[in-house]
């Protein structure tokens, strides 16, 4: 089990992450669109999956969804590096109703995101744009490449969650244990 903490001005959170669990989650966030979309996301990657943050949401949600994230990343990073016997790359296309979005994974400790997904407005009272600051602060701060592309859809709800799970299962799909992997890179290191 990970353990993080990270306070700062405008936020203090405490995320413990088992990447090899059960997909058990306890989280509050104060941020309630996120709390529902970090426990799918522990569900459907299978992770055990801890976070409590105070945040500055009374300005509003920017803060504690980035700062999750970047915590979120750092415990993927030290969960995952050295990497070793595992498949590294990941891909997966989760379906919510009318919304499918894709998610291409590699662990290839070279940070990068291309995030396609077209949505815009509130969902509740969270802002939609925030998913792309979650998903680049994760991406950046566990060291992985991920495609976040939306294949169709209209309901932000559907979007938005369809990408969470996709990036769960993708991650999920990765990290499967692979014996006769060794170090997946003809490099020898990640």
């Amino acid at each position: 089990m990970i353990q993080k903490k990270r306070t700062t001005k405008e936020t203090d959170i405490t995320l413990s992450l088992a990447i090899r669990g059960e997909g058990k989650s306890a989280v509050s966030t104060k941020v309630g669109f996120l709390d529902h979309m970090l426990e799918s996301f522990a569900k459907h990657a299978q992770f055990d999956l801890n976070v409590t943050c105070v945040g500055d949401v009374h300005i509003d949600d920017h803060h504690s969804v980035e700062d999750i994230g970047i915590v979120l990343g750092q415990a993927l990073r030290e969960a995952i590096y050295p990497i070793e016997k595992v498949e590294r790359f990941g891909s997966a296309v989760v379906v919510m109703d009318e919304a499918a979005v894709s998610c291409d994974i590699d662990l290839s400790n070279r940070p990068y995101l291309v995030y396609e997904v077209d949505v815009s407005g509130k969902i509740g009272g969270f802002d939609a744009e925030l998913a792309e600051e979650f998903f680049r602060a994760v991406v950046f701060n566990a060291g992985i490449t991920a495609h976040i592309v939306m294949q169709r859809g209209k309901n932000k709800h559907h979007i938005i969650e369809a990408a969470f799970k996709s990036l769960a299962v993708a991650l999920r799909r990765a990290l499967s244990v692979n014996e006769r992997a060794g170090i997946p890179s003809t490099k020898g290191v990640l």
